[in-house]
């Protein structure tokens, strides 16, 4: 079962960090559109306060995060 945290706490900033790959989902507003599901790694997760994290968005074969963000 998944567990939800108000923040991200430095016992929790320390196994995130030792983590070689994370995933990141998305999906369109239609019906009709697919989800995205892509792994993510090359060291590009930041966490930049105890309430943001970033990653920096690598393109492969598309870009459908960006697209469904824009949408």
């Amino acid at each position: 079962m998944a567990k939800q945290y108000d923040q991200i706490t430095p016992t929790l900033q320390s196994f995130i960090k030792e983590q070689p790959l994370f995933f990141v989902a998305t999906a369109p507003l239609s019906e009709d559109g697919h989800i995205n599901l892509s792994p993510k790694g090359y060291d590009t997760f930041r966490i930049l306060s105890p309430n943001q994290v970033a990653y920096l968005d690598l393109t492969g074969s598309g870009n459908e995060t960006s697209a469904h963000l824009a949408e």
